[in-house]
């Protein structure tokens, strides 16, 4: 797991190297282990490494091939390069291939190596998560790519020949090469969504490479291509009867956590006690050689403490169990770090950043997570209500005019976010998914974006047209269809980036079973006979077997959330005025309404909720500390 940098046709390379090498100190957090730089007439290559497999100095990157024509930076880990690198060592009697002369036990070499043998087409034999970026030498062209799911970024910046690259935001400004001004219609998105989706950021001119994508760059030529989409790869599995299919299912996720224990450094899990988290422990006490680290973080608010419920499976499993204990004041000594530790605006991640630093303290370097089981196993409530939207198509049948004043009725009947978005519904001519999902996400209606910015237009819906994209309409499977809407938006834009640029700001490297691709794939080809929630999550739980028991099934989902709106009133009230006050000060934005959305939420305004606040804040603050003109 490391952080990589490059600067590619900036015509001068004592600058280029020298602006790589401050790109590298940037990114020193995600890489502490080693520092690698590489610079020709042509392109400058920067790397930070953190020590995950082969711990020797044979890791150092960048890598050059044995006959040096090509050079690589890598950032990820690839759970498969075992077999690739046994595949690569074996020559066909009858074959052209060489087998490739291996001088580390490194997965980067066998990146590289695989590039060799098969081309751009080498990132559809890579089992992992990853983004790298390979230079020719001889034919003086750029590869880069990133995995199928998006767990790990690739941003950069073009702009005739020259070309800049890297893990984070933050690196690319720093050269000063990019003005640092906002993109008006990623503003909106944020707004509307509390992140940016892809592949737009917040910086004007500067975006990210999509999942599953690769390009090749040569001059100012760049060919992108789709080596893996989800919709695409997803195909339909034949019926099956249910025991069989939830073998099936374990059976992946059994093979999906066992690749994911390849390590050459001491390795735990994060444990909330849910359904998800605890799965994975299971799964880990099965395969691993040692007991299983777990790490569970505590609350003296007992409705949002989850010890209880993390020391069962603990227990369960005689794991080596961490309680992280949270308080007021732990957190706000945290919440400058956590805030500094965005590389992107979001209104989430200061969770992550916390439970990432005490497991990175308590000796760990990498750690499993449950990220993705709700997702693909239908565990937001967003499941069941578009699955009944669906049968209520009827609505959209009756007169525009009843269904938007039965919206305003309920308004003003039970004012709130929820009915809200019910009167933005209720407008809508049909209540398929492609319609109702984008609203059901937003945490800004447009009605309200409009107030907040002044004269700026609403630009169409980055969600909508993210599903527009998507061929959604399969019979009888209306939840897989679901799970892209969520996977596509919100869990590659907010929860992947979140989770990256937390747990790498304390170099701590997150590994995600849930999100291997074999069991994304054939989880998205089931049918809704099998993954209808009746009770929670319900195949993921029969997929089980005997790892849950039954106070992890029936327990309450609480997922893993701080009590902010009492904190947002109390401990943090005067920071979160400074922020509304200087966001509401900047051009594009009204003041007036802007410190309205704050006096209401003081007052208990139930239209706004603490999210509605405080993804605002952490915006203002990123703007600040980045010196962005918006």
């Amino acid at each position: 797991m490391c952080g990589i940098n490059g600067i590619l046709g900036l015509g001068d390379r004592q600058k280029a190297e020298s602006l790589v090498g401050a790109m590298n100190k940037a990114l020193a957090h995600r890489g502490p282990d080693d520092e690698g730089l590489y610079s020709d007439e042509d392109i400058a290559l920067g790397h930070r490494r953190l020590s995950v497999i082969d711990l020797s100095a044979a890791g150092h990157q960048p890598l050059f091939s044995s006959d040096k024509r090509y050079c690589i930076v890598y950032n990820g880990e690839l759970y498969n390069y075992r077999d690739l690198k046994f595949e690569l060592q074996r020559i066909t009697i009858g074959s052209a291939e060489t087998a490739y002369p291996f001088s580390t036990s490194t997965d980067t070499e066998v990146i590289l190596a695989s590039f060799l043998r098969w081309g751009k087409e080498c990132v559809k034999h890579f089992n992992g998560m990853f983004a790298f970026a390979i230079w020719d030498n001889q034919n003086k062209s750029l590869f880069i790519a990133r995995d199928r799911l998006g767990i790990k970024p690739l941003y950069y910046y073009v702009r005739n020949s020259l070309v800049i690259f890297s893990s984070e935001i933050r690196a690319i400004l720093g050269t000063d090469l990019v003005p640092r001004k906002t993109d008006p219609e990623a503003l909106v998105d944020y707004l509307r969504y509390q992140t940016v989706h892809a592949p737009r950021t917040i910086i004007k001119g500067i975006g990210m490479l999509m999942p599953g994508h690769s390009a090749t760059i040569s001059g100012e030529s760049i060919a992108v291509e789709e080596y893996w989409a989800m919709p695409s790869f997803a195909q339909p599995v034949n019926d099956k009867p249910y025991e069989a299919v939830c073998a099936d299912v374990h059976e992946l996720l059994l093979r999906s956590v066992e690749r994911r224990l390849v390590s050459d450094v001491p390795f735990g899990a994060f444990l909330s006690g849910g359904i998800d988290s605890s799965i994975i422990v299971g799964l880990m006490s099965k395969v691993s050689a040692g007991k299983v680290k777990t790490f569970t973080v505590t609350f003296d608010e007992q409705e949002f403490n989850e010890a209880r419920f993390a020391k069962i499976i603990a227990s369960k499993f005689n794991t080596e169990h961490h309680e992280i204990k949270l308080q007021v004041a732990d957190f706000l000594k945290e919440l400058p770090e956590a805030l500094n530790a965005m590389d992107h605006p979001s209104g989430d991640g200061a969770n992550s950043y916390v439970v990432s630093k005490a497991t990175r303290q308590a000796g760990i370097t990498m750690a499993l997570s449950g990220l993705g089981g709700d997702e693909l196993f239908a565990g937001y409530d967003i499941f069941k209500r578009s699955l009944a939207l669906e049968n209520k198509s009827w609505i959209s049948t009756l007169p525009y005019f009843a269904r938007a004043g039965a919206g305003k009725v309920l308004k003003a009947w039970k004012p709130g976010v929820s009915s809200e978005k019910i009167a933005e519904l209720l407008k809508l001519s049909t209540l398929g998914l492609r319609q109702a999902y984008p609203i059901s996400r937003q945490v800004m209606m447009d009605k309200g974006i409009e107030a907040v910015l002044k004269h700026q237009p609403l630009f169409p819906n980055a969600v909508q047209g993210i599903l527009a994209r998507m061929p959604l309409q399969r019979p009888d499977m209306n939840l897989s269809a679901v799970s892209l809407a969520e996977a596509g938006t919100y869990m590659q834009n907010t929860l992947l980036r979140d989770t990256d640029q937390m747990s790498m700001a304390v170099a701590l490297e997150v590994r995600v079973p849930f999100l291997d691709h074999t069991v994304v794939e054939y989880v998205l080809g089931l049918k809704d006979k099998y993954k209808y929630p009746t009770s929670p999550k319900k195949l993921l739980v029969d997929s089980a077997g005997d790892l849950l028991p039954a106070e992890i099934v029936n327990r309450p989902k609480m997922g893993f959330t701080l009590p902010w709106s009492h904190w947002l009133k109390n401990e943090l009230k005067l920071f979160c005025e400074e922020k509304m006050e200087a966001l509401g000060a900047r051009e594009l934005f009204d003041k007036e309404q802007i410190l309205g959305l704050w006096k209401s939420f003081l007052a208990d305004d139930p239209r706004v909720k603490w999210s509605n606040i405080w993804y605002l804040v952490a915006l203002e603050y990123w703007l600040h500390e980045h010196q962005i003109d918006a």
